[in-house]
């Protein structure tokens, strides 16, 4: 039995497990003979809370958002209004588009599910059928499902890395695939909507010096799934790079990049934000400058590279298609970008699309930019914003604002330092990179003295 496309494309595209659909395409993938194969046990089915936490940030969102455009149409807020209305629908219809697109539904005779997703109801219909489809095998987990496919990754057992094999089953490979989307879904809803909503929100809190109780619902929901959508950066950040190991991610791993994601965009968005009440209109031309150097640097360098445009995101779509996908995708790693650190460098010319490799240097010259960005706007708002927030002390807030990200930076620090599940594949660390970076003159002659080490240690062996 031929696997087919689908089956052959690479497991980030699909963020997935690579599958095999028999025995004999199994056999087709040749171990080394370093590797040792362990048979592991069948995979079991694990409640989907990604997907309700998903469907949960997606419902409380969006009914706080409509629920404070009613009230600021109450007031006569109109571009209040406007702009919340907005910024709902765009990450709204780019959440159907991500689902459809995930499950290919366009190619399927599915016409209740496109109806529920062209009025903004997919997710939640989606979520229902990934809990029937969990109960379903929940009610026969003591029946042994038929074998459709195996699976293998790579681990460390005892400090040895051993290749283990395991059985699928089609229903596992069916919430695996619905898990990927709402991944993918909650990325788009954090950084295309809720990074705008919540710097919004935060502004007209800053302008009309009240908060009421559906903002702060709203600020809530939004602050909580642009945490959500740092975090999982990271972990399809560790998926994608390393798709030939199995990871397990651990919960002071989870706790760690929480913090840090959660300091870094608060900081951020609130030095942002009193940046622009501070300039108003006179912001506009850095935002634009900014967003546009990180849009189109991933194109330049897809021009200077001379690849060919990619042929590997679907093979139904044409090459128009194709370029649309990758300016989408291209949209949303700027939007990240502009927040905080998406974890991955995209690269379009790459088949993956993104840098397999740990680019110290790019995450170096990303936060020392922000950084350098954020004290800009700080200073602005101590010197400037005389009008704003009167009674309270400007110094102390650039100082708390400052001194969040740089914590966050830390935790940054921490946790690819002591705590990245894959580090011990790692060619250097962060340690070896700032002390080859800021003492470049003691790492040649470390280097050196490790040449000399191994020269005298090979020519003692030839003796």
């Amino acid at each position: 039995m031929k696997p087919s496309e689908d089956q052959l494309r690479p497991a980030s595209s699909l963020g997935i497990d690579r599958v095999y659909e028999s025995s004999d395409d199994v056999g087709a993938y040749h171990p080394t003979p370093q590797e040792s194969i362990i048979q592991g046990p069948t995979s079991q089915c694990r409640f989907p809370y990604s997907i309700l936490f998903s469907t949960f940030l997606y419902c409380g969102e969006a009914v706080s958002a409509l629920y404070m455009a009613n009230v600021y149409q109450k007031s006569n807020d109109t571009y209040w209004m406007t702009y919340t209305v907005v910024f709902f629908l765009v990450a709204s219809i780019m959440d159907q588009l991500t689902l459809i697109f995930v499950h290919r539904d366009l190619a399927k005779d599915k016409p209740f599910l496109l109806f529920m997703h062209l009025i903004l109801m997919g997710p939640i219909v989606r979520c229902l059928e990934a809990m029937a489809k969990y109960f379903e095998v929940w009610q026969k987990a003591n029946e042994e499902e038929p074998y459709v496919s195996l699976t293998r990754k790579k681990m460390f057992l005892n400090g040895r890395e051993v290749l283990i094999e395991w059985e699928v089953g089609h229903s596992i490979r069916v919430l695996a695939m619905h898990r990927n989307a709402y991944k993918r879904m909650s990325q788009i809803q954090a950084f295309l909507g809720s990074v705008p909503q919540l710097t919004y929100q935060l502004y007209v809190t800053l302008v009309s010096t009240e908060m009421p109780l559906g903002r702060v619902i709203l600020i809530i929901f939004a602050l909580t799934s642009v945490t959500y959508g740092a975090t999982l950066c990271n972990m399809l950040a560790i998926q994608i790079k390393y798709d030939d190991y199995k990871v397990h991610v651990h919960v002071t791993e989870v706790i760690c990049v929480t913090i840090w994601r959660s300091l870094e965009i608060t900081s951020r968005l609130i030095i942002l934000v009193l940046f622009v009440a501070t300039l108003k209109i006179k912001a506009l031309p850095f935002f634009l400058i900014n967003f546009i150097i990180i849009l189109l640097e991933p194109w330049v360098r897809f021009w200077k590279s001379g690849a060919q445009m990619p042929n590997n995101i679907d093979k139904n779509f044409s090459h128009v298609g194709t370029l649309v996908v990758l300016i989408s995708i291209t949209v949303l790693y700027s939007a990240i970008n502009f927040s905080c650190w998406p974890a991955m460098q995209l690269r379009l010319a790459e088949r993956d699309l993104v840098e397999k490799t740990q680019n110290w240097s790019h995450m170096a010259v990303h936060y020392t930019v922000r950084l350098l960005e954020n004290i800009s706007m700080v200073l602005v708002f101590r010197f400037l914003g005389t009008k704003i927030l009167i009674n309270y002390c400007h110094t102390f807030i650039a100082v708390q604002l400052i001194v969040a990200y740089l914590i966050s930076i830390a935790f940054m620090l921490l946790f690819y330092q002591y705590l990245h599940p894959l580090r011990s594949l790692f060619a250097y660390n962060v340690v070896d990179y700032l002390h080859c970076v800021c003492c470049p003159w003691a790492s040649r002659a470390r280097s050196g003295n490790l040449e000399s080490t191994f020269e005298s240690q090979l020519r003692h062996s030839v003796v």
